[in-house]
Order: C-alpha cells, then sequence, then structure tokens
C-alpha cells in the first residue's frame, strides 16, 4: 500500500507536466499575443471601419466648405416659344407718348400727302424686334466676396465636426481595446480556473485510488471511500464546466478577432507594480479624454452656428457677370450687350428667419456645453480615482493570498499523511484540495481584476499605447 502510495505521488507530477505539455502543443497553431491581437483588431474591426467612414464623411463636409470662396460659374442654355413675334410699329411708338394723338395725326397726314395710305404706312415701317421662337446661351458669374463672415463660420463648423468624428473614432478605438482586454484575459482566467479544476480531480482520484485500498486492508470505513468517490466525481463535473466555460470564452476571443482557427493567448495575466502616481493619470485624463474633446468641437460648432447667425445682420457682396456664346439674330439682340461685369449688393432690412432667437438659442447651448464639461471632469476624477484604487487593491489581494496558497499546499500534504496514517478522514482531505484550488482561483481572479483596471486607467487617460509595456514589464 505504501509503495503505491508513493508511487501515485510520484506520477502525478509527470502526469501535469505531461497534460501542460498537450495543452501546450494543441495551441501553438493559434496563440496571439496581446500586441499581435490587438493590432488585428485595429485593422479588421467593422466597428472601427464604420468609424472611420464617418471620419472620411467629415473630411469630404470640410473640403466641400472650402469650395465656399470660389466662384460659381454656370453656362445656360435656354429655348423659348411665344405666341407671337415681338414686332414696334408707329402705332405703338405714337401710343406710348404722352402727345402721341396729336404727333400721329401729323406723321401720317403728312404720309397722305405724299399719297401713302395709313395702313401703308403702318405695315412698311413696323420692325421685328424678336421671332417667336428664341434660342441662347450664355455663361453667368457669381462669386460672394463678403458674406458677414458667414462662409469662414460654415468653414470653422465643418472643420469642428472633423474634429469631433475623430474624437468618437477614438472612443470606439478605447471601446474595442477594453473589449478585446475582457476577451482576451478572460480566456487567460478561465484556462487558470480549468487548471485548478484539473489538479483537484487528478489528486482527488488518486485519493479515491487510495481509499480503496485502505478500505481492502480495513483501515478506513466505507463511508470514507464513499466520501473520496463522490468528491471525485462533483470534481469531474466541475472540470466539465469549467473547460466548457474555456471553449465558450476561446469562441468569443476568435470571433472577435475574426479567426477561423481557435485563437489562444499566449500573453499571460500580470500584475504591473511600477504603476505612475494617480496625480499623474488624473492629470493625462483631463487633458486627452476624448469625450471632453468632444465637447470642446460641439462649442466650436455652436460657436460658428453664432457666427452664420450674426453674419445675416451684414451685407451681401458679389461680384457677378455674363457672357452670351449664342443668340439668334434680331433686333433685340443687336441692342443687348454681348457681355457685362459688376457688383452686387444686398442689404437684408427685415428678415423673417427668427436671426435674433438663434443667436440667443446658440448662447444658451454654449451655457449647455459649458455646464456638461465641468460635471464631466468632476465625474471623469471620480472614475479615475476609483479604478486607480480597485487596481491597487486587486495587486494588494494578489500579493496577500500568496501566503494562503502556501498554508494551503502545506495543508494537503498534512492532511494526505494523517489520512494514510488513519488519523483524518476523507473530507478533511478534499476539503484542504478544493481550498488550494479556490485559492489559486482567487488569485487568478485577482490579477484579471489588476489587469482589467490597468487597461480601463489607460482607457481613460488615452494612454492604450502603454498597455503591452506594462504587460511586458508586469510580473506573476
Amino acid at each position: 500500500m505504501e509503495f503505491l502510495t508513493s508511487y501515485f505521488r510520484r506520477i502525478l507530477p509527470v502526469v501535469l507536466v505531461l497534460a501542460g505539455i498537450c495543452q501546450t502543443t494543441t495551441a501553438v497553431a493559434g496563440d496571439f499575443d496581446f500586441s499581435s491581437a490587438w493590432q488585428r483588431v485595429s485593422q479588421k474591426s467593422h466597428v472601427l471601419k464604420a468609424e472611420q467612414a464617418n471620419i472620411d464623411q467629415a473630411g469630404y463636409h470640410q473640403s466641400a466648405a472650402r469650395d465656399l470662396y470660389l466662384p460659381q460659374v454656370n453656362l445656360f442654355a435656354g429655348y423659348l416659344h411665344l405666341d407671337e413675334d415681338i414686332t414696334l410699329g408707329p402705332d405703338d411708338i405714337f401710343d406710348s407718348m404722352p402727345a402721341g394723338d396729336l404727333a400721329g395725326a401729323q406723321f401720317y397726314g403728312l404720309l397722305q400727302s405724299q399719297g401713302i395710305s395709313r395702313g401703308q404706312a403702318s405695315a412698311g415701317l413696323t420692325s421685328t424686334i424678336s421671332d417667336r421662337d428664341i434660342s441662347s446661351s450664355s455663361v453667368n458669374l457669381l462669386w460672394p466676396v463678403y458674406t458677414g463672415g458667414r462662409i469662414t463660420a460654415a468653414q470653422e463648423i465643418a472643420k469642428a465636426s472633423f474634429d469631433e468624428a475623430q474624437q468618437h473614432q477614438k472612443l470606439k478605438v478605447y471601446g474595442q481595446f477594453e473589449s478585446l482586454c475582457q476577451r482576451y484575459f478572460g480566456v487567460i482566467l478561465t484556462g487558470k480556473v480549468l487548471a485548478a479544476r484539473r489538479e483537484v480531480e487528478e489528486s482527488l482520484a488518486i485519493h479515491f485510488e487510495h481509499a480503496c485500498l485502505l478500505v481492502q486492508n480495513g483501515q478506513i470505513a466505507e463511508v470514507e471511500r464513499l466520501q473520496a468517490e463522490a468528491s471525485h466525481a462533483k470534481a469531474t463535473v466541475d472540470r466539465q464546466k469549467a473547460a466548457s466555460d474555456l471553449r465558450i470564452t476561446e469562441a468569443a476571443l476568435t470571433r472577435f478577432l475574426q479567426e477561423n482557427a481557435t485563437a489562444r493567448p499566449s500573453t499571460g495575466l500580470f500584475i504591473q507594480r511600477k504603476l505612475p502616481l494617480l496625480e499623474t493619470v488624473m492629470e493625462q485624463t483631463l487633458n486627452n479624454y476624448a469625450g471632453l474633446a468632444i465637447l470642446d468641437a460641439k462649442e466650436e460648432m455652436v460657436t460658428g452656428l453664432i457666427k452664420v447667425e450674426e453674419g445675416k445682420y451684414y451685407p451681401e457682396i458679389a461680384v457677378i457677370g455674363n457672357f452670351n456664346l449664342y443668340e439668334e439674330k434680331s433686333l433685340a439682340s443687336d441692342l443687348m450687350p454681348d457681355w457685362f461685369v459688376g457688383i452686387s449688393v444686398s442689404v437684408p432690412l427685415i428678415d423673417r428667419s427668427g436671426r435674433s432667437g438663434k443667436v440667443k438659442a446658440a448662447k444658451s447651448k454654449i451655457e449647455q456645453v459649458g455646464a456638461l464639461r465641468r460635471q464631466a471632469r468632476q465625474d471623469l476624477s471620480l472614475v479615475v480615482e476609483k479604478t486607480y484604487r480597485r487596481m491597487e487593491q486587486a495587486m494588494n489581494e494578489y500579493d496577500s493570498l500568496a501566503s494562503s496558497e502556501r498554508l494551503a499546499e502545506k495543508t494537503v500534504e498534512l492532511r494526505e499523511k494523517a489520512f494514510d496514517q488513519g488519523l483524518a478522514t476523507s473530507l478533511d482531505v478534499v476539503d484542504a484540495r478544493l481550498y488550494v484550488a479556490g485559492v489559486k482561483i482567487q488569485r487568478a481572479h485577482a490579477a484579471y481584476n489588476h489587469v482589467m483596471e490597468l487597461a480601463k486607467m489607460l482607457v481613460i487617460s488615452g494612454q492604450i499605447n502603454e498597455f503591452t509595456q506594462y504587460a511586458q514589464t508586469g510580473t506573476i
């Protein structure tokens, strides 16, 4: 019996090592360190691609706003069909004169003295100004040179909108980074839980075999063997559940990375003890947080809107011009110039767009944005401090559990020896084994929480590029 006991104790480390080798061999094909995983998310994330399209759209709007300073040149071509020709005869001229009746009587009297009737005179002296079918084409110009600052304000609004789109993209990037951390290190955490559950199952299997031998030799009661058997069965169920959890987290990471084969992380959990000061993190957050920059962009847009509405009080000045490319030959076309240039001035006297109310509304919006910014800075300060304290708490929890783990391991060793000598029950050994696993799992959770709080701290302070260095220099 003692030979078998010593034999099982000798082969247990070998079994655990072989199990680790098999697990490592399986993971080689789809291994990703965190840096590679983040690079893949940055390149393939549909969320980030959508935000990039939003930035492109804002950039095109900004480019369009720059074109407002350019002149507008139009090519015009037209065709008109009138009900009749446009003519001008002596009767039309005399009818338009104040003394037309007297002048007409004298004119027609003079012609009649020469033997020319009134009808002959009217027909012979009637001129066709324009035919009833008219076609023409021209190029006209409109070039605003002063709009009361509205063009500049529109360009400022477009720029602020582009800045806002960029900051929204940063928030999406940070969100994807946090999601990757949760999935990536979630796989590591569930893997450690599985390893602890597997270790309990294997040790309780050996304990069950010991109990069977001791029952055969009459050293312990049958109930002790049954207790060992039940404990081993429960450990098997716990191990199976942990294995299922690991497959779920691996599937979540694989889908997130858009991989076909199962993706397994190669960067482990860590504890980073060289942390920046809380005051430094606070300053970086208040200077770099994208949410505050979005409020700044909104304030710039509202300021531009105020300038647009105030610009309606000022005159508009524009250069205008026209050049006739083609027109049908007629008296009217001969009378009209082929081209002209000039300056137009438009002064608003009464405006029905409500410009005064819109200016007041925009100023109220600025006050609202200012209040939101102050509240956001206050909330951010609280979030930074809470995150920093939780990160330290997780590190302290991990460190404090080290002694508990050593004590638990020593307790298992003593309980197993006592059980072999009939001085302890099977339940004592099982409790000791479960306590070891519980402490290891608790330490793994503490390390996971530490990493998650560190990632959150780097996200809100805009320092996610530092995460890889923290992971490389961290300890476990």
